[in-house]
């Protein structure tokens, strides 16, 4: 008979998270409060993984834009680090250096995707849909679609 393993403790269970990606504070928080079994376990778990290094916000950031900007627009990454928790402005800033390469980013993605322009005006109305979903700005996609 096999015996079952005991229950992670909420750092335990902290560091299995923070092992698969990066995590913001506040995910961390959202995740691990109905594991905690006493009021202030979880900040004072939280508090020393921050503390060393564990938990870092500028690597939360750097690790989404680095993961899904080549597929998303800059609106779309906002919206993702926002509902991480992240303070609004690192996601200003990395909205910002976003911006700057948003047009050769959606036209990957379009070339992907598409390939060739719309042969008629359903099928360009498609292709707009398509790149606005994914967080590009509306000028981006205009000029994507007449270049």
């Amino acid at each position: 008979m096999a015996t079952r393993p005991a229950p992670l403790s909420l750092k335990g269970r902290a560091l299995r998270l923070l092992s698969q990606r990066e995590h913001a504070r506040a995910e961390l928080v959202r995740k691990l409060s109905p594991h905690e079994t006493s009021e202030g376990e979880l900040a004072n778990v939280l508090d020393e993984l921050q503390a060393k290094g564990f938990i870092n916000e500028t690597r939360v950031v750097e690790s989404v834009v680095h993961r899904r900007a080549p597929k998303l627009g800059a609106a779309r990454v906002r919206q993702e680090l926002l509902a991480k928790g992240l303070s609004p402005a690192d996601v200003a800033q990395a909205v910002q250096t976003l911006q700057a390469s948003e047009f050769e980013r959606a036209r990957e993605v379009w070339l992907r995707k598409f390939g060739e322009p719309a042969a008629d005006a359903a099928g360009h109305a498609k292709q707009i849909r398509f790149l606005v979903s994914r967080g590009f700005a509306p000028e981006v996609v205009r000029r994507v679609l007449k270049a």
